[in-house]
C-alpha cells in the first residue's frame, strides 16, 4: 500500500480506477514521470490553491506536471477520466449511465488579474467571468463553458448545450433552468433537441434563498467547487484552463465516493480538570 503524505493523495484503490484511462507509456525514447505522482500534484494545486512553481519538492517539477497537465487537456484525455468517473458514480448508485433529467444554471466569479478574457456582470455586480455548468440530476458535470461574465446566460447556453453530442445522452428527456434561459434565440437553437427545456422559477414574492425543485442541484454542484481554493476566483488566463481545473474538482470528487478515505477523528478537546 502506497502511504499519503497529503490527504489530496489517490489512494491505491483510486489510482487503479484511472490508471487505465491515462495514456500507455512509451517503450522507447526518455523516460516519462510517474503518472500517479504527476496527478497527484495537479489534484494537489486544484484543492490547495498554489501556484505551479510552488509545488512541493516530493512531487515531480512544476515543469512537468505542467506539461502533462496541458496535453491531457488538449488530448481529451481529462474528459475521458472525467466522463468514465461519472457513469461509474451513476451506476454505483443505482443508476442508469445516461441520465433522464439534469440542469443548467451559472456562476459569476471575481477575475484574479491574470488576464484573458473577462467582463463585467451587472446583475451581479461581479468582474470576471462566468461558469456555466449542465449538470445531471446527481449534481455530477454534463458539460461546463466558461466565457466572460458579460455574456448572458441563455447565449452561453447555445454552446454549452451544444457542446457535447446529444447522441451520447439517449435518456435525456427535461433540462431545468431558470427565466435566464427563456430567450427565444435559445428555443430556436434547440429546435430538433431530443429534450425539453423546461423553466422553474422561484416563487411570486420570495425574498431570500429559496430551496427551488430541480435547480437547487446545479447548486450544490456550485458548493462542491468552491472547496478547491483553487476555484475560489479566476486565476486561469485561459478559459479552456478554467473549465480544465472544473473537471479535475469534480474527477477528484467522483474518485472520493468510489473509493472513500478513512478519516481521522480528532482528539476531543477536554479542560484540566
Amino acid at each position: 500500500m502506497t502511504p499519503r503524505r497529503y490527504d489530496t493523495d489517490l489512494t491505491d484503490e483510486q489510482w487503479a480506477l484511472v490508471e487505465p484511462l491515462l495514456p500507455r507509456r512509451a517503450r522507447t525514447g526518455r523516460p516519462r514521470a510517474d503518472l500517479r505522482e504527476v496527478l497527484n500534484a495537479v489534484l494537489y494545486l486544484n484543492r490547495t490553491g498554489c501556484q505551479w512553481r510552488l509545488l512541493p519538492r516530493d512531487f515531480p517539477p512544476w515543469s512537468t506536471v505542467h506539461t502533462h497537465y496541458r496535453r491531457w487537456r488538449a488530448d481529451g484525455t481529462l474528459d475521458g477520466v472525467h466522463d468514465a468517473l461519472r457513469q461509474n458514480v451513476r451506476k454505483k448508485a443505482g443508476r442508469h449511465p445516461s441520465p433522464r433529467s439534469s440542469a443548467v444554471d451559472s456562476q459569476s466569479v471575481k477575475s484574479a488579474g491574470a488576464g484573458g478574457e473577462a467582463g463585467y456582470d451587472g446583475g451581479k455586480k461581479v468582474s470576471g467571468r462566468k461558469r456555466h455548468l449542465w449538470v445531471d440530476s446527481m449534481g455530477l458535470l454534463l458539460a461546463v463553458w466558461v466565457t466572460s461574465a458579460a455574456v448572458h446566460d441563455a447565449r452561453a447556453a447555445c454552446d454549452l448545450l451544444l457542446s457535447i453530442p446529444w447522441d451520447s445522452l439517449p435518456r435525456l428527456a427535461r433540462v431545468y433552468a431558470d427565466s435566464a434561459y427563456a430567450a427565444a434565440y435559445l428555443a430556436e437553437e434547440l429546435l430538433g433537441a431530443p429534450f425539453d427545456l423546461v423553466l422553474v422559477s422561484r416563487p411570486a414574492g420570495a425574498a431570500g434563498f429559496v430551496l427551488v425543485p430541480q435547480r437547487w442541484v446545479v447548486e450544490r454542484t456550485f458548493a462542491w467547487l468552491g472547496r478547491s481554493r483553487r476555484l475560489s476566483k479566476e486565476y486561469e488566463r485561459l478559459t479552456d484552463s478554467s473549465e480544465a481545473m472544473i473537471k479535475l474538482c469534480m474527477v477528484h470528487h467522483m474518485l472520493r465516493r468510489l473509493c472513500p478515505v478513512k478519516q481521522r477523528k480528532s482528539q476531543r478537546f477536554r479542560y484540566a480538570v
